[in-house]
């Protein structure tokens, strides 16, 4: 596909067969977005006020958002080029910080208070000082220097939100000691400290408290403490191995999130970072701690972006817009501002390996996707992550994650709460869709239609092609729950999702599978016990009754629901009337570019419910025990 709104050097077919991309793409698409901004610059360069709609910090806190995160990928640029790079980039940014530490400018930037969106922000310009010191800093007049420790130092015992926002706190003030300002180490140690309660094995960290897996863990608890240690000199106390051993193992399956497409699985909030989910792979080669091969780094990560460039990101603007390929709001979360998208910054990591470095030229190497069928089990967050090679598509069958505190009220979110995500789907997001909630969801629906919600996920295995999780479905309109168990197992192109549901007498229980979605309406099909949406470039998604269901099955559409596009369909299967007690409900779930025949699958797979044993056999002899 060609880049609709991007002017690109030509592609190199020898070095990267499977993108085309090399070096000079990232410099082209870095300085592409970086000159698009200058035209939304206040006069002293301080902030960049962008079109799109604020966000709940106001639009002064937007545009400091604007400056820094954009100078975090000016400073990969600055710093990967030696301080080559465009003159008139370094001077923007230096004017910038000129302007935005004087408060009698009119473009000051707000001061850094405990919990405020200053603290985010302000960790990019620590970041970007340190990459570019010899360019920038170092060359600050002195009392522009003291005005920049002076906003910093609002850091200094101040008080962050316990997630990743302990590891801003921690760079930026390691930034003041690397520059001889007053610090506090303790604070350093604390949030360093605090990350070792969230760190939960093979590499995972939560963000935070409870069940909070998403791309946060690459970019951001795995980015930010190796980035930290580059500015300590070597001092980081023994933290940086334990660090980089971390960043390792989780480095060796990350590569099976990615579509033959080059698209990330479509799962966690703030996805309109988009190409920041590169950033880990990138850190593994630039703390020199990663499994992956040069070529194999490369080819994820410009497969990343030239996906999203492919589909017009950057816009005709030049601007990275608020959604995930255009402006999607209900993808975004109330903290997005219109240039909060720029933290896709992180995912230029890479620029700053020299042009000799092998990332840059050895020759591609293919993604999992690309060579096998892929089966990979991830106990800690509870995920089994399914890959075919045929057509490039990878699952992520969720099992653990739901985004919720360990104590106290738990809700139900759409982009973590549901059954399965993947590289080709969204889940629907728009309010009237998330109110019905049918996609990648159990419910259990009152009489006026009304779903129940998923919400705290409890694990309880995961490990092979298989995993299992219970969650309490609040029944709608009572205080009264009732506990789903549900096992999920792979076989071939298929999931096999087995619910022992308990229910109130006369319940209907649904079963909702892919929301698939496209420019044009999706063409629809049910028939008895199955149905199935397919879009215009062949992506079907079919549910398939194997127990426990109605003969009956339908669809569900939605508009401007879908990050994936205006139109969306979802196949679901209804049981009505639950005689109270205890239920089976077996259902094969497909996602597949190749051609799913749902009538040929129910008559070929054979299930046979036993009390507490599934038996499921496959038309190749394969039988499943669950």
């Amino acid at each position: 596909m060609p880049a609709p709104h991007l002017t690109l050097p030509s592609t190199d077919r020898v070095l990267s067969p499977l993108t085309g991309w090399t070096r000079a793409h990232w410099e082209a698409l870095a300085d592409r977005q970086l000159d698009a901004l200058v035209p939304y610059a206040t006069p002293g360069f301080a902030q960049y006020r962008l079109p799109g709609r604020n966000s709940w910090s106001g639009v002064v806190s937007d545009g400091l958002e604007g400056y820094a995160r954009s100078f975090l990928l000016a400073s990969f640029r600055i710093a990967g080029a030696s301080g080559e790079a465009d003159p008139r980039l370094v001077e923007r940014y230096a004017r910038g910080l000129t302007t935005g530490t004087d408060r009698d400018s009119g473009e000051a930037w707000p001061e850094l208070t405990d919990c405020s969106q200053q603290m985010v922000e302000a960790a990019s310009i620590a970041i970007g000082l340190h990459e570019t010191r010899p360019w920038i800093w170092d060359k600050l007049d002195t009392r522009v220097q003291e005005r920049v420790v002076d906003w910093f130092s609002g850091f200094v015992g101040g008080k962050t939100w316990d997630n990743n926002w302990r590891l801003f706190q921690v760079v930026s003030e390691q930034f003041l000691a690397s520059v001889g300002a007053p610090y506090s180490q303790a604070d350093i140690d604390g949030g360093l400290d605090r990350i070792e309660d969230w760190y939960h094995g093979d590499g995972w960290y939560s963000d935070g408290d409870g069940r909070n897996f998403d791309y946060y863990i690459g970019w951001a608890m795995h980015l930010y403490p190796l980035l930290w240690a580059r500015m300590t000199g070597g001092d980081d106390g023994g933290r940086a191995k334990v660090y980089r051993e971390r960043l390792a193992q989780f480095l060796a399956t990350y590569p099976h999130f990615f579509g033959g497409d080059g698209a990330p699985v479509h799962q966690g909030r703030s996805l309109t970072y988009r190409f920041a989910a590169a950033a880990p792979v990138w850190m593994g080669a630039l703390a020199d701690c990663t499994p992956l091969a040069p070529g194999l780094t490369r080819r994820l990560a410009s497969g990343a972006a030239r996906h999203f460039v492919e589909r017009g990101v950057p816009d005709e603007r030049g601007l990275l817009p608020l959604g995930w390929y255009g402006t999607f709001l209900p993808a975004t979360q109330a903290y997005s501002g219109p240039a909060s998208p720029y933290w896709a910054s992180k995912g230029f990591l890479g620029l700053l390996l020299p042009a000799d470095h092998p990332v840059w030229t050895e020759r591609e190497m293919p993604l999992p996707v690309e060579e096998s069928d892929q089966y990979t089990a991830l106990p800690q967050p509870g995920w089994l992550l399914h890959g075919t090679r045929h057509d490039g598509v990878v699952r992520l069958i969720n099992h653990g994650s739901d985004h919720n505190p360990l104590e106290g009220p738990a809700q139900d979110d759409p982009h973590y709460a549901k059954f399965a995500y993947s590289t080709a789907t969204a889940p629907e997001t728009a309010p009237r869709a998330w109110d019905r909630a049918v996609d990648g969801h159990l419910a259990l629906l009152a009489p006026d239609g009304t779903p129940s919600r998923r919400l705290r996920i409890h694990p309880l295995s995961c490990a092979g092609r298989v995993a299992a999780s219970r969650h309490d479905a609040r029944y709608p309109g009572t205080d009264e729950t009732y506990p789903i168990e549900t096992t999920s197992a792979l076989h071939g192109p298929w999931e096999i999702r087995v619910h022992r549901v308990k229910a109130p007498q006369g319940a209907t229980v649904r079963e909702g599978g892919h929301a698939v979605a496209d420019d044009a309406q999706p063409h629809a099909e049910c028939g008895p016990g199955w149905a199935l949406a397919r879009t215009t470039t062949g992506l079907t998604s079919a549910v398939v009754a194997l127990h426990g269901w109605d003969e009956e099955a339908g669809t569900a559409r939605e508009v401007a629901s879908n990050a994936y596009g205006p139109h969306s369909a979802t196949p679901l299967l209804t049981a009505a009337s639950h005689p109270g007690g205890d239920s089976v409900h077996v259902t094969l779930i497909a996602l597949s570019k190749d051609t799913v025949d749902p009538s040929a699958l129910r008559e070929s797979i054979t299930c046979a419910v036993d009390g507490g044993t599934v038996r499921v056999r496959f038309p190749d002899g394969t039988e499943l025990t669950l």
